[in-house]
């Protein structure tokens, strides 16, 4: 990739199709089919701080295929909702209301953004999430056991950004209620332990992550949207942790982290225009997405044909839903 604007044009980041209801995240798209079902599309698009920031080629296949893998990987722990995945972009998936909450998971006292762990933990606050931290941790640190620290979460094409907030607080401010969210965060626990383990054996370590959970019409809650991407988690090389935690560096990590930094490096943390990095961090962040891949699952990644939109497209012709 020779500029940024290669990465952007050559980049899978949007799509038109003749179906109904279509919904715009940060990085899918998603349509009603019938039977009470949605077709899912995942883009490239790679989101920080709230924000879209760039197109990166790849990303949307790895993550839609590394999410079923890991949507299979869990089912003993936890319902989902994938009913099929018919392209390397796609997901066929049994619709639901989300929970208006995001469960995160965090093994380890890291992050750069506002809700992040160690950023608050930096600017002084020793109660976070409702839990108390005592003095001289250090950064990227392992926690003595993973924690639940969930996050509002902004309608589709919001400005707002995510708000921390307390276990209590989702039950009290009447988001979740009570049994519900009992039931919800240890099934996420259950998940990410498990996520630690697979990443374990794969040599890498799962620091933290975020889950979406949403109730069906016959009130099932389903673990929804991803599992143990690159987007959603945070993955870092075992083999060089500890030697990089004592020396105070960053871990090697596996995601989108790169990005993440880079960005606060040059001032900006979701507010303003976004400032054009070097196409080398994005040409890094492919690689990283498909070393995960290659690495959690033992396959080897096979990008799928393009144009990715004529790709789908024919699909969907195919399968009778235009």
């Amino acid at each position: 990739m020779s500029s940024e604007m290669d990465v952007l044009t050559s980049a899978f980041t949007t799509i038109d199709l003749p179906l109904a209801d279509r919904r715009e995240g940060k990085v899918r798209i998603s349509f009603a089919l019938d039977g009470d079902r949605r077709l899912f599309v995942t883009t490239d698009r790679l989101s920080a701080f709230d924000r879209v920031i760039a197109g990166v080629p790849c990303k949307g296949q790895v993550l839609n295929e590394l999410a079923a893998w890991w949507f299979e990987q869990t089912a003993d722990v936890v319902a989902n909702h994938v009913l099929d995945v018919p392209d390397p972009n796609l997901l066929v998936a049994r619709s639901t209301t989300p929970l208006p909450v995001e469960v995160v998971v965090r093994g380890h006292i890291t992050g750069v953004t506002s809700t992040s762990l160690w950023r608050q933990y930096a600017d002084g606050a020793r109660t976070i999430y409702g839990y108390h931290f005592p003095e001289r941790l250090r950064k990227n640190s392992a926690l003595p056991k993973p924690l639940v620290t969930p996050t509002t979460k902004p309608p589709a094409g919001s400005s707002a950004h995510d708000e921390p907030l307390t276990w209590a607080e989702v039950v009290e401010r009447g988001l979740v209620g009570r049994d519900r969210w009992e039931r919800v965060t240890t099934a996420a626990i259950e998940v990410f332990r498990r996520g630690q383990e697979v990443a374990a054996a794969a040599g890498l370590i799962l620091a933290d992550t975020k889950y979406e959970f949403g109730v069906t019409a016959d009130d099932e809650v389903l673990l929804i949207d991803e599992v143990h991407t690159p987007d959603s988690s945070r993955f870092w090389l075992a083999d060089s942790y500890d030697e990089r935690l004592v020396a105070g560096e960053e871990p090697e990590s596996l995601d989108k982290e790169v990005v993440r930094r880079a960005l606060a490096d040059a001032g900006f943390t979701g507010d303003g225009d976004v400032p054009k990095l070097p196409a080398d961090v994005w040409t890094a962040t492919t690689r990283r997405y498909v070393d995960a891949y290659e690495r959690l699952t033992g396959r080897a990644f096979q990008p799928g044909a393009t144009p990715v939109d004529e790709r789908i497209a024919d699909v969907v012709r195919r399968k009778g839903w235009m």
